[in-house]
């Protein structure tokens, strides 16, 4: 039945149109932003934990943020949120130029927090609002399609990072015979002399970014969009929230998305320190995160299509055992057919994130603002793991194995936890609102 229904119907094209190329916004800066903790790393000659403050900075927007977001749409519309979302996105990335200006590590991560102040709310927007768009039989394939321009950004992202900003950091520069970073080798003033130098190319993309997302608050502000029908604005929260957490599916919906977001952040910001573990500089290493992203992206249109055959809750399931098999390779295989373990775990996440969101909010009506807060606050797995996955990198060596390949349990555990969170969907609340 759902075969013969339309995805997205005629009356709400532009729209859908407008808000999904919001989803490549934020892919741009989800992307650009993950091989910089690799470049700040070495640039201000920190650890890798520490390094990985950026995306607990990052994905620490998203949990402060999106119950806020989620309120403020609740309480006047979409369109509002979307363009204070916007707003906030722009003065994050503007942030960047007395950021540069100081050198301070620290303003950096505030930039990114308020960032993602803004990147909260259009992702507590623009995911239930592509659900709304049409008829709730087609809503998971339309999320997913919309999802789909995701990694169009991203990519876009990672090739600005590595051709703009990487392949030029004077910081990574190597020596020819020892294969070794001259950086740290250098005096005082050599080093200022670069650092000022590298965080102006780090910079730059970023107020560019800033006009970008003005240019697009101005469309959408000049744009009649469509509004909820029937809504209640007013807020009831609480009473959401106990509605909610009573739900199985909802309530380990998120923690599904939890474990989802930290794997996709753990797979694409280490895979530069895993390519440097064998000798890969870090322009060359974020081509191979270019390659896991272009597949990321086939398999995501792919899964899409699939959706019209399989259920959505098996292929979930299917997928995180696929990621759970690619991960076990980056663990036990060194060298580079570990590597290209790693880049072919892209394929496997391609579908979750979209799918996990409309499985979760299936069936939950005017419940879904508050709901998509919860499933947008879940990003701060993207927070919590990166760190934790920079401190085992940081030991060296972990019993027979490198720690970077051996760091990699932490995502196979994310995968572990999605796999029966498909599984419990089908076996348990596929017949019912529970």
């Amino acid at each position: 039945m759902s075969n013969q229904v339309k995805i997205v119907d005629k009356k709400v094209l532009i729209p859908f149109i407008i808000i999904t190329s919001l989803f490549a916004l934020w892919g741009f800066a989800n992307d650009i932003t993950n091989p910089m903790v690799a470049a700040f790393k070495t640039l201000m000659e920190i650890s890798n934990s520490k390094a990985a403050l950026i995306q607990f900075a990052f994905y620490g927007g998203y949990a402060t943020m999106a119950i806020p977001a989620a309120l403020f749409i609740k309480k006047y519309s979409y369109k509002s949120g979307i363009l204070l979302g916007l707003a906030l996105y722009a003065t994050g990335a503007f942030l960047f130029i007395p950021a540069a200006q100081y050198e301070i590590f620290g303003f950096f991560l505030i930039s990114l927090y308020i960032l993602t102040f803004g990147l909260a709310f259009l992702e507590t927007t623009a995911n239930p609002y592509i659900l709304s768009m049409g008829d709730e039989r087609t809503a998971t394939r339309r999320l997913n399609l919309a999802q789909s321009f995701n990694p169009m950004g991203s990519l876009l992202g990672m090739t600005v990072a590595s051709q703009v900003i990487l392949k030029r950091l004077q910081s990574d520069q190597r020596d020819p015979v020892s294969g070794e970073l001259i950086y740290p080798t250098l005096d005082a003033a050599e080093k200022a002399l670069q650092r000022a130098n590298d965080l102006i190319l780090i910079r730059n993309p970023y107020v560019m970014l800033g006009f970008v997302v003005l240019l697009v608050f101005v469309i959408i502000a000049v744009t009649k969009m469509p509004t909820r029908a029937g809504a209640d604005h007013s807020i009831h929260a609480l009473d959401s929230f106990k509605r909610l957490i009573k739900t199985p599916r909802y309530r380990e919906g998120v923690l599904a998305q939890v474990f989802y977001v930290a794997a996709q952040i753990m797979c694409w910001t280490f895979i530069i320190q895993y390519a440097d573990n064998l000798g890969i500089n870090k322009a060359t290493a974020q081509v191979y995160n270019i390659i896991a992203m272009s597949i990321f992206l086939t398999s995501r249109f792919i899964s899409t299509l699939l959706m019209k055959y399989i259920d959505s809750k098996k292929l979930l399931m299917y997928f995180a055992v696929g990621g759970m098999l690619t991960t076990t390779g980056v663990i036990l295989i060194e060298g580079m057919a570990g590597l290209y373990c790693l880049i072919a775990t892209s394929a496997f996440m391609s579908l979750m994130f979209p799918t996990i969101y409309g499985i979760a909010l299936e069936g939950i009506g005017d419940d879904a603002t508050i709901g998509s807060a919860g499933l947008v606050m879940a990003i701060v797995g993207g927070a919590l793991m990166p760190p934790i996955q920079g401190a085992l990198i940081d030991l060296g060596t972990i019993a027979w194995l490198p720690a970077v390949n051996f760091s990699f349990v932490l995502p196979f555990i994310c995968f572990l936890a999605i796999a029966v969170y498909g599984y419990r969907t089908i076996k348990y609340h596929i017949n019912s609102q529970t």
